[in-house]
């Protein structure tokens, strides 16, 4: 059995972070470097994979997904080469058994994986698998299947969960200038970060019930579920580590939570 490897929650933000070096990025960076073991591959929650069904990727090359529009040519460029892993989304696969686990050729990797796993692994040299959110399920199912797939930690897979606690792009400042962060979106992410330290985990998964402010920092769940991964992941009373936070645009919170 290989030593735990921690359950991650990354806040991905713009995309323009896959080419930017900034105080996320070099997080980023230092956790990849950090990891002990390493890796031997990646289980990727993206909230750019959000679909009526559960999907995992099981092609041997997945292609890199430049699905947004808009930026600029040198970020169409990217190409993230790790190589997919066919074992590894066949285990997920008995591992949320009997649910239905369709086991794709088409999808890929797309930028809520790989703008963070090439500063998390710039040498792209540790295969990832990604995993569909299942946008018919509701949030308590999200979190089981995290459960389902917390004996991935000890077979040495890095659980990445890729979205936004905070992730409201009507009220995004776009383009070049700072804005100050809105009250309700640093308000939110302090509850996020309370109630996970706090061991008051599970009244985050009905995040309806938290208020304005969540409906607001949550106006649609894709960019939210994937934290609900990494904290069905989890072990009970398992530390929690804040590699990053703060407010991007205004509205998108960089918050990302290490569990274990």
């Amino acid at each position: 059995m290989s030593a735990r490897l921690p359950a991650l929650f990354l806040g991905h933000g713009n995309p323009m972070n896959a080419l930017r070096e900034n105080a996320w990025t070099r997080a980023w960076a230092a956790l990849g470097a950090s990891l002990e073991p390493r890796p031997r591959a990646v289980l990727a929650i993206s909230a750019h994979w959000y679909i009526p069904g559960i999907a995992v990727t099981a092609m041997s090359a997945p292609r890199t997904i430049h699905d947004f529009g808009g930026f600029p040519r040198e970020l169409f460029a990217v190409h993230y080469p790790a190589r997919g892993d066919p074992a590894l989304a066949a285990r997920v696969g008995q591992l949320l058994g009997p649910l239905p686990v369709a086991a794709d050729t088409s999808w890929g990797l797309d930028h809520g994986s790989w703008s963070v796993l090439r500063h998390v692994f710039p040498q792209a040299d540790v295969p990832v698998v990604q995993l569909s959110i299942d946008a018919t399920r509701p949030p308590a199912v999200h979190r089981e299947l995290g459960t389902l797939l917390r004996p991935l930690r000890e077979e040495g897979v890095l659980l990445v969960g890729s979205g936004n606690v905070v992730h409201n792009l009507e009220a995004y400042a776009w383009g070049a200038h700072s804005a100050e962060p809105y009250a309700w979106a640093l308000r939110f992410e302090s509850t996020v970060r309370e109630r996970l330290l706090t061991g008051d985990p599970l009244s985050l998964v009905d995040y309806t019930r938290l208020g304005k402010d969540a409906l607001l920092s949550v106006p649609t769940p894709e960019h939210y579920l994937p934290l609900l991964y990494a904290l069905g992941a989890s072990h009970p009373g398992e530390p929690v580590t804040f590699p990053t936070d703060g407010i991007e645009g205004g509205s998108v919170s960089m918050l990302a939570a290490r569990f274990g």
